[in-house]
């Protein structure tokens, strides 16, 4: 056992790099990450069990932040596990260095997740303990491991963490283990403030185990970790009264601890004496990116520590592979992120919603993609997918041999917990909801994105067809707003986004496809209530093939007089105005875009086969008409919906907003 005077000393030390690394960079929170040292410091020094030769060991235990802002501190702690150079620390938040602002997800490093956006992180950490559970249950001991979360008073304050505490209790996850840095200091002011609430009374309402301690006493955080780690029905609460910046001092060497001002600005900025602080630390303010050889000794320990423990566990794995072969080659296909579908074996119904295309596509992946775990917020009978379930089980506390997360009414809880899944690996999420509430969704997708982590997201009722429950329900700048995100390109110059609205069934099974084959972003699937006419073709399903290239020709007579685009429904709606436009000898061309982004990727001479450049574009669509205004372009003309939806039987909706056969006909003969 470590003693408490290394512990403080090494908890000192990381003080040290973290104030001094906020102090360098001229920005920056030092004053969380001086508290929260000590929790971080028993925790990697004594506790989380990972491989430092291989960072990607699926067996790890792992840990998420929450408040991205005090990065420092876990740069620091990382640096005491040799995963940062003091050249790096001394970096922070400069041009191309690893130590941004707030983390970025960077396994090799030690980074499990990006955070930043207050009360997502601990919301990834559920995710990968729902992750771990679904592993453990179908390959026992060999994924048995802990999952750490650290939360800051910001985070219990952002209304997600009710959804993430209701769903880990419900769910009995004791393999998840979450400290609550409370430190009752904010940005601008004190907690209590903005709250009265008991946090303890609450996390125990919901189903936790809630353990109470000063958070800056090494001894009283090793006896809760070992608590946490013996409890075997719950998840664990680890309440820990912390110092806000604590070790900082005025230049007269009296505390500056417990002021607000430390939050976000460096100590010499905020009224504090950057020199006395690091002084009353330990530290040489003139030469600060140190490691004491107490830390080094600390450390070095735990790396032997770490050695002895790994070695055992690959051991252990050795002889399990060896005893159940198959299970393990099951296991190492999981986390390749691969899977084997046969998509040719995909019958669909004719004429049907793609909502209901979508759902049988579930159905056969609930049975050919074993690792595949499918959620819904409440609506699984109305977002079709009890296609899925129909072929498996929810979770309960008890029980992970199912695959599908009933999350309840909670879309950004839902989300987040799919991401967190996906940051886990082994597993390959979906979640669903109509597509209105994707508004509750849209700091999820983005962080998704940022993370380039491949969830797919399942948006029914994708426009004001959903009729007679009118404009609450009904998306309009839905799609917009969703689009944009395949405008937005990742750091890696992919489209950050993969949005797909299929305009039939049978693009619904390859819009499936794609999302299951992209395993390097997100993916939207925009799905319709009502039931569509399929698209033209003497093989729809070959024909359908085409839709991987995000836009295709449907039909095209001869050089077109006009030019006919859409997503979704609306390109059946094309086809209805298109046989009329026929009839009076118009030549016409089909296209289906179900994905602009991906269209826009395709080589130019592609794009120009199908939309060439100063053709006449007549665009349709059930959303803004800025959706295809980049596609028509100057000499072309776009139908959308530029107003709130409204409740009447969707037929009625259709005449009354133009959304027929007919006023296609008129809108493109006044055009041409």
């Amino acid at each position: 056992m470590n003693s408490t005077q290394i512990l403080n000393r090494a908890a000192d030390n990381i003080r040290i790099l973290a104030a001094s690394a906020v102090e360098k960079a001229k920005s920056g929170h030092p004053g969380g990450a001086m508290g929260g040292a000590d929790f971080v410091n028993v925790l990697y020094s004594e506790f989380l069990e990972y491989d430092p030769k291989n960072p990607k060991w699926e067996g790890r235990d792992r840990f998420f932040l929450d408040p991205g802002h005090m990065s420092p501190m876990l740069y620091s702690v990382l640096a005491c596990s040799g995963k940062y150079t003091m050249e790096e620390l001394s970096q922070f938040r400069q041009w191309d260095s690893p130590t941004p602002g707030h983390p970025e997800v960077d396994v090799m490093r030690g980074v499990e997740n990006t955070s930043g956006p207050l009360g997502q992180g601990h919301v990834y950490g559920v995710g990968a303990a729902i992750a771990a559970k679904f592993l453990k249950a179908r390959f026992g001991e060999v994924m048995s491991q802990t999952i750490y979360a650290y939360i800051s008073d910001g985070g219990i304050q952002e209304e997600i963490s009710q959804g993430a505490g209701r769903l880990a209790g419900h769910l009995g996850l004791d393999n998840l283990v979450m400290f609550y840095d409370s430190n009752d200091i904010q940005l601008s002011t004190e907690t209590k403030a903005v709250t009265s609430e008991d946090v303890a009374m609450k996390y125990t309402a919901w189903g936790w185990k809630v353990i109470e301690i000063n958070g800056n006493d090494a001894e009283a955080i090793r006896a809760a970790l070992k608590e946490a780690k013996a409890e075997a029905k719950k998840p664990t609460l680890i309440i820990g009264k912390t110092i806000m910046g604590k070790g900082a001092r005025k230049a007269d060497g009296s505390s500056f601890e417990n002021q607000c001002a430390t939050h976000g600005m460096p100590l010499s900025e905020c009224g504090a004496s950057y020199a006395e602080s690091i002084k009353v630390l330990g530290g040489d303010p003139e030469n600060p990116f140190v490691l004491f050889p107490e830390t080094v000794e600390l450390y070095a320990k735990r790396a032997a520590e770490l050695e002895q423990i790994v070695a055992a566990k690959y051991a252990a794995k050795a002889e399990w592979a060896k005893a159940n072969p198959e299970l393990a080659a099951k296991m190492d296909f999981f986390f390749s992120g691969k899977t084997n579908v046969n998509w040719d074996a995909i019958v669909q119904k004719p004429g049907q919603a793609t909502r209901a295309a979508s759902a049988t596509v579930l159905a056969t992946l609930a049975k050919e993609v074993e690792n595949m775990v499918v959620s819904s917020a409440d609506l699984s009978n109305s977002d079709k997918t009890d296609g899925f379930l129909k072929n498996t089980k929810a979770f309960t506390a008890d029980d992970f041999s199912g695959a599908f997360l009933q999350a309840g009414v909670a879309e950004l809880t839902m989300a987040c917990v799919c991401i967190g899944m996906s940051l886990h690996g082994g597993v390959i999420p979906a979640c669903a909801t109509f597509f209105v509430f994707s508004d509750y969704m849209k700091p999820a997708v983005r962080m998704a994105a940022l993370m380039e982590q491949p969830v797919k997201f399942i948006w029914t009722h994708d426009a004001f067809r959903v009729g007679e429950d009118g404009p609450t329900h009904e998306p309009v700048e839905q799609e917009a707003q969703i689009r944009l995100m395949e405008k937005l390109k990742n750091h890696k110059g992919q489209n950050s986004t993969l949005v797909l609205r299929p305009a039939d069934v049978e693009e619904t099974t390859v819009a499936w496809r794609m999302a299951m084959e992209n395993t390097h972003t997100p993916t939207a699937l925009i799905l319709s209530r009502q039931n569509i006419v399929d698209l033209p073709a003497a093989d729809r399903k070959a024909e359908a093939a085409k839709a991987e290239k995000g836009g295709y020709i449907v039909t095209c007579d001869g050089n077109p007089d006009v030019i006919l685009v859409a997503s979704g429904s609306e390109v059946a709606t094309l086809n209805e105005g298109a046989a009329l436009l026929r009839a009076e000898g118009i030549k016409v061309r089909l296209v289906s875009v179900p994905s602009e982004g991906l269209f826009r990727s395709q080589s130019a001479e592609y794009q120009e086969e199908v939309l060439p450049k100063g053709a006449k574009i007549f665009g349709l669509t059930a959303g803004l008409p800025v959706n295809l205004e980049g596609l028509v372009g100057a000499n072309g003309k776009v139908w959308g919906l530029e107003s709130f939806g409204f409740s009447a039987p969707y037929k009625v909706l259709d005449e009354k907003l133009g959304f027929t056969g007919k006023n296609v006909y008129e809108q493109v003969k006044a055009m041409l």
